[in-house]
């Protein structure tokens, strides 16, 4: 679609100008959330547009609004150059508008409620001013959404406190654009000075303040990649910090161009941000975690990996695929309705989606459940059917698998249960062990088969690269299937990566392949699972520190350096 076709909408158009922060999605406000969820049209900075348009509605049309090629390289200072983007993440230019200023104001004059997200804070943003401006003059209504900004959401994230219980003076500085004038003020002061300028003139900007009075020893933090997994903070001195960088082997690199904070001050001092650093300190941070599911189960273990400072990068190695032959599952479920079933049995979420898509078919609801009772084969899937509206009558107390269920699942008895049949929907790989079981119970099955699984196609050339290549700090492995399924679709991890397996059988299978088990859940959950990778990932940090090593990932250990079995 041509920018100068963009669908029509209400008469007036309205623009809100949003500050998507310095990185993190979750520092996105409920208010840029919401106004996200209403646009027409998105206009984005390249460096927040994926922070934004997870929020953004089906069918917006998402514009991302990038640097030229003379502009500075820093969010904010460079007039936009906007670029259309499709539903694959491919850009294409648009010629016909010449600036991001513009597009804004002919989507909102076309009657569009446009967002336009940048980093950051918008009124720390000089361009954003410059439409805003336009938009006033123009009569065009706007709102401004204020974000957190980088110069004082990335101290925090840093843990460097920018200012005490005495108060003390806090100045900001943009070195791209601070006058001589400007650094004698801010280097007469004694209190906190936070400085946005680049990696590579993070030396220079140290030297501007020691020119200007400051002592060569003040404390000085310099954070790149603020509020992301990404996130690395070095701690030295103004007459230091150049060295630092140096033996950091960080300069000079292609990378020297990037956005950086700085503080100055003793509230840098590294004492006290030992003691602060919350971020760069979770058991996880920065490290780089395979997440070998389907899809739909994996967000959840996602989220969770995330929040020890993980990058879950999700890789399907199963596809979840229709029955070859539907007719034993439409009168399964027909069956439902007649009462031809005392209990129904779910042994994953993805029996929970077979069924609940079957009865959407026939236009039925959670109300056809009445009068049955229901069995989950543990948390997730119960999670599954209290989302389509059932709350389960039994989720096994111990262990949560078959075996688990069949603890907990009551004997069929004439007296008491008028009807002695079970409906169990399950995947056609499923094993026998919860049928057998019902069966000795005294209760007749309906085996059906809801869904078959089949083996997923390969990822992307370079995932497989960084799997066999060691570019992966751990695997978790929540099935033996997951583990022939990955191997069989991209190869063997390398013997750097951490390897995290569910239960003993899964681990057995990840040995049988040639893979040395680190990691393994005290219980059979995914949760279980990824707080054990967490456990594992703080033992390994504590050591490292008491041992006076730098922390790093296991990705950075040298190729070919084998890993110890976890104790």
């Amino acid at each position: 679609m041509s920018p100068t076709t963009l669908p029509a909408g209400p008469e007036h158009g309205h623009v809100t100008f949003l500050g998507a922060g310095p990185g993190d999605p979750g520092l996105l406000t409920l208010r840029a959330v919401e106004a996200l969820g209403h646009a027409d049209v998105l206009v984005a900075e390249h460096e927040v547009l994926d922070v934004v348009r997870t929020h953004a509605r089906p069918g917006v049309t998402v514009v991302t609004a990038e640097p030229g090629p003379s502009s500075d390289p820093l969010p904010g200072t460079g007039t936009p150059h906007p670029m259309l983007v499709d539903g694959a993440s491919a850009s294409v230019e648009v010629p016909a508008v010449r600036d991001a200023s513009h597009l804004v104001m002919e989507a909102a004059r076309g009657g569009r409620r446009v967002v336009r997200a940048v980093s950051g804070d918008p009124g720390l943003d000089t361009y954003a001013a410059e439409e805003m401006l336009a938009c006033a003059a123009a009569g065009v209504p706007f709102e401004v959404v204020p974000g957190v900004a980088a110069a004082v959401g990335v101290p925090a994230y840093a843990g460097v406190p920018l200012r005490d219980a005495q108060g003390a003076d806090v100045r900001f500085v943009d070195a791209r654009t601070a006058s001589d004038r400007c650094w004698t003020e801010v280097g007469a002061s004694d209190g906190t000075v936070v400085v946005s300028t680049t990696l590579d003139s993070v030396g220079a900007a140290a030297g501007e303040l020691v020119s200007a009075g400051r002592k060569p020893d003040t404390p000085m933090t310099v954070t790149v990649a603020g509020t992301t997994t990404r996130q690395r903070t070095w701690t030295a001195t103004l007459g230091t910090i150049a060295q630092t960088l140096k033996q950091a082997k960080v300069l000079p690199s292609p990378e020297g161009g990037r956005p950086v904070i700085a503080v100055v001050g003793e509230r840098s001092a590294p004492a006290l941000r030992d003691q602060l650093s919350w971020f760069e300190s979770k058991p996880l941070f920065g490290w780089k975690v395979l997440v070998p599911r389907t899809k739909e189960q994996a967000a959840s273990l996602s989220d969770q990996l995330r929040s020890y400072g993980a990058v879950p990068h999700e890789v399907p190695t199963i596809a979840v695929e229709p029955p070859r032959t539907p007719q034993q599952m439409e009168r399964a479920v027909k069956g439902l309705v007649t009462g031809r079933y005392e209990w129904i049995a779910f042994t994953s979420v993805n029996a929970v989606k077979a069924v609940r898509e079957k009865f959407e078919e026939y236009g039925l609801d959670a109300r056809a459940f009445a009068g049955i009772k229901v069995a989950a084969v543990g948390e997730q899937t119960a999670h599954a059917l209290v989302a389509f509206g059932v709350k389960p009558d039994l989720v096994p107390s111990g262990e949560q698998s078959a075996a688990g269920l069949l603890d907990d699942w009551p004997p069929y008895d004439p007296v008491f249960d008028p009807i002695d049949r079970v409906f169990l929907p399950r995947a056609d790989i499923a094993t026998e062990t919860l049928v057998a079981g019902l069966i000795e119970l005294g209760w007749e099955v309906d085996d059906v088969t809801a869904y078959r699984t089949v083996r997923a196609s390969p990822p992307p050339a370079d995932t497989r690269e960084a799997i066999k290549g060691g570019g992966f700090d751990a695997v978790l492995f929540t099935s033996s299937s997951t583990v022939r399924n990955l191997v069989g679709i991209a190869g063997k991890p390398h013997n750097v990566t951490v390897i995290a397996c569910i239960g003993p059988a899964t681990a057995k299978t990840a040995e049988e392949h040639g893979l040395r088990v680190d990691v393994m859940a005290p219980e059979p959950s995914v949760h279980k699972l990824a707080e054990a990778l967490a456990d594992f990932g703080q033992r390994r940090r504590t050591a490292a520190r008491e041992a006076g090593d730098p922390v790093t990932r296991p990705s950075e250990r040298r190729p070919g350096t084998r890993r110890r079995r976890a104790t």
